[in-house]
Parts: structure tokens; sequence; C-alpha cells
């Protein structure tokens, strides 16, 4: 039979051969997307390459039994329901696994229709998968690509995370898709018609944060011409990502703790708070534990964006991904560039899966879009990708390496220009000579070195 793309996966784990067989036939014929495993050590195999959505074990095994691997998939993924099979003889057992998190068992022999309750109840269903609608059961997830375990477990998180309202801090490197996770957690919640406002709070200069955020009255500041709603209106309803909320200013934080905390705020230039219902979802790449001990970053609101911390996996960290990521993007990218490319060679996919990754998914991306501009053949070269690897190394720096070298080009060229004098730099660069100072001082800079030197270029 031909199964629905959304069709669940089950993982069936038993050591007789012929009640596996019965199992799979009565569940693939249910719908379901059957995989067995005839001992737990290979149950466990399957698992870290392909997490499924539900597993169902005997008890009885030998070298490793059921509730030995109920442990180990419980310790591993929390969120991965286990439904055990059990004679009679161990149901004291299974049913203190239960109290342990395991979801439920059945007594042999047991009942084909109490056994397809039983699995629905333990994927939340109330029907079967509707195979008229194969994407309706993960279309909250539908933008984030994996066939990672460590993801799907990430996944099954931020779902039950989603059926609350509890504030979520998400962590990750830059490029691993906080703002797409943020999305996928609004889109599965009760919010899921209300807005989806996204704001970089390291974007925005700090004297617009504060009206950008929280809106102002009208003639609050010069140009002030009228009200203006902040973006914490505008998510009235729904849910506010604020990314990077690390380099959110301290004089701005007061007034975030008094929307977490009294649900209300104060437009710039009013004294009327207002009443708003959003949900807040932060994240942020840098570790706010050593920003509060270095006084830049609040304790208070620490714990109140940090109800539910989720980590996004760096790229390198699940490389099984990226074949997955690439071949999605091509297509898209080919169509984008007019190009006739549909493939990777095998060397190429393997310089792909291979590489370092410092840029993450977004640095992936990047490099797929300059080998589909590149290439010259249908099937992408590993040339090409090694090309284009280079590129984007030195596209993808590190943010703080990046600005550093700003800074310092910056530095030389004004001295450059200035043929060395340190009050025209300073001048020039709206810098005091002290602060100016300081900073040649940080590079290693000598002016004297740029004495005989005029850059004529401007």
């Amino acid at each position: 039979m031909t199964l629905a793309a959304n069709a669940h996966r089950i993982l069936l784990v038993d050591d007789d051969a012929d009640l596996l067989r019965l199992l799979a036939m009565r569940l693939r014929a249910a719908g379901y997307a059957v995989t067995t495993a005839e001992s737990a050590a290979a149950a466990i195999g399957q698992i870290a390459v392909a997490r499924p959505h539900l597993v169902i074990t005997d008890m009885r095994m030998p070298d490793m039994d059921g509730l030995a691997l109920f442990e180990r998939i419980h310790r591993e993924a929390p969120a991965l329901p286990v439904i055990m099979l059990t004679a009679h003889g161990t149901i004291p057992d299974a049913v203190a696994a239960t109290q342990r998190g395991l979801y439920g068992y059945l007594t042999k022999p047991f009942d084909s229709h109490e056994l397809l309750n039983s699995i629905e109840r333990a994927l939340g269903l109330h029907a079967a998968p509707d195979t008229q609608q194969p994407a309706a059961a993960d279309s909250w997830r539908a933008r984030i690509i994996t066939q990672s375990a460590v993801m799907e477990d990430l996944l099954a998180k931020a779902k039950r995370v989603a059926e609350g309202d509890a504030s979520v801090l998400i962590r990750g490197e830059s490029g691993t898709g906080k703002e797409l996770l943020a999305q996928a957690i609004h889109h599965a919640s009760r919010r899921a018609h209300g807005p989806f406002v996204a704001i970089n709070c390291a974007a925005i200069p700090e004297q617009l944060l504060e009206s950008e955020l929280f809106g102002h009255a009208r003639g609050a500041f010069s140009g002030a011409v009228r009200d203006h709603k902040g973006l914490f209106q505008a998510a009235h309803g729904g849910t506010i990502f604020l990314d990077e909320i690390g380099d959110m200013p301290l004089s701005l934080q007061g007034k975030l703790l008094r929307v977490l905390q009294e649900k209300q705020l104060t437009p710039v230039g009013s004294t009327q708070p207002l009443n708003v219902d959003v949900r807040i979802i932060s994240a942020t790449h840098r570790d706010l534990k050593a920003a509060i001990a270095a006084g830049t970053f609040r304790e208070d609101i620490y714990y109140r964006l940090n109800v539910v911390e989720l980590t996004i996996p760096a790229l390198s960290q699940r490389r099984e991904d990226i074949p997955l990521l690439a071949k999605h993007f091509l297509p898209q990218l080919a169509a984008t560039y007019g190009r006739a490319v549909n493939g990777f060679s095998p060397e190429a996919m393997a310089a792909l899966v291979n590489a370092p990754w410092p840029g993450n998914v977004r640095q992936l991306l990047n490099v797929v879009e300059q080998s589909v501009a590149l290439s010259t053949t249908p099937i992408i070269s590993s040339v090409v990708i090694e090309k284009s690897l280079h590129r984007g190394e030195a596209a993808f720096m590190p943010l703080e390496e990046a600005k550093k070298r700003f800074e310092r080009d910056y530095l030389i060229r004004t001295l450059k220009i200035t043929a060395g004098n340190v009050t025209h730099a300073a001048r020039l660069s709206l810098k005091n000579r002290t602060e100016f100072y300081k900073l040649l001082h940080k590079y290693e800079l000598d002016p004297a070195a740029f004495k005989n030197t005029q850059d004529t270029s401007t």
C-alpha cells in the first residue's frame, strides 16, 4: 500500500520474528509507517538514524530487555512515547515503569482494536492520519527541514511547549534557524491565528529601539507627529520574537520586565499604560549568565524570559541533515538563477557533509547559492563546492571577528587619509582624541607609520 507522506512512524521491537511480522502487517494496514528491530540494540541504532513517533517494545528480550530499552530511550529522548507489550508475570514491572514515564502497556494476548486505540492516544490523535491532507499534521514545522534525531527531539519539546503560554528562550549559534523555530512554536500554539512579529534587538539603534518596541505618543520627541504603535501592540493576541535579546540595552530591560510581569506597557511620551496580550519568545547566541555577571543583563529578566529553554544544535551536530537541506535549497536557487542545475556529484556532497560550517544552515544556503551561480554543468562538482566553501568561510566569519576586521581596516584607512594626523582622524571619525588613541592602542597601530602616506583614492 502507499502511505501518506505524513504517516506516523512506529518502531516495533521484539525478538519473536513471527509476532513482529504480524504486528507490522496490522499497523501498516492501519496506515502507519512501520520499521522493525529484533533486539533492543538494533532499536537504539535505528532511533539514532531516524526518530520514530512511537516505540512499541516487548518486555522480555535477551541481552537488553524492554525495561532497559525504555530507560535508555527515556533518558535520551524523553518526549518519545513508549508502549510495552508484557506477559501477566511482568505487569508489576510495567506498572512501575509507567510511574517513571512509560506511556502505557498492553498484556499479551491483546486485541488489535485495543492496540490501535493505545497507539492513537500515544500519538495524541483522535483519529487516524488524514491521508487526503498529507501536510496537515506537521504544517506547524513545515519550514524546518530535518531527518536528525536530535532535531526531532527538539521539535517534540517545542510542540509540547507550544501548547502552553510560557516564555521561551531559544539558544543557538548564529545561522541555526532560531527565528524558524520561534515561528514553528507560534504556528503550533493557540495563538497561531494571531500575528507573529519579529525584531532583532541588535539591529536597531538604542535611541530607536524603545519607540519600535513600545510605541510613542504624538509629540514625544522631534518628528513624532502622530501616535505610533510599537511592535508589542502589533503582536497583541499573538507572539513577539525578540532576537538577540542579549543586546537589549539595560535602560529598556526594566520596561520589558513590566510587560512580562504585568502585561502592560507605556509608550514613549505617554503616561497612560496599555494592556498587551503577547507571548514572548526570545533568542540569543550570547552567554546571558556571563552578561548578568558583567552587569549588562538583568537577572530578573533572564528568569522571566527563560521559563523554558530550547537549544538548537549547530549544523555540525546534525550532519545527516546536510544532504537533505542542500537538495531542498537546490531547485529553488536553480529556478532563481535560471540554471539547469539538478544535483551534486558524490564528491561534492561529501565535501558539503565534511565541511566545518561555522555559519550553520545560513552558510550552507549561501554555499549552495554560490555553487548554483558558478556551476556550468547540471551536476555541481566538488571543485565548485570547494570554491564556494572557501568564499563562504570568509563571508561567515564570527560576528565579533568581522567587527574587529572592519574597525581595524577603518582606522588604517582613516590614518592613511589624514597622513597619520590623529587630531584630524579623530575629528573625521567623530571620536574624541582620547577614544581614538584607545582604539589605536587596541589594534597596535602607530600613527607615525602613516606620516608619509596619503590615501588619494577618495
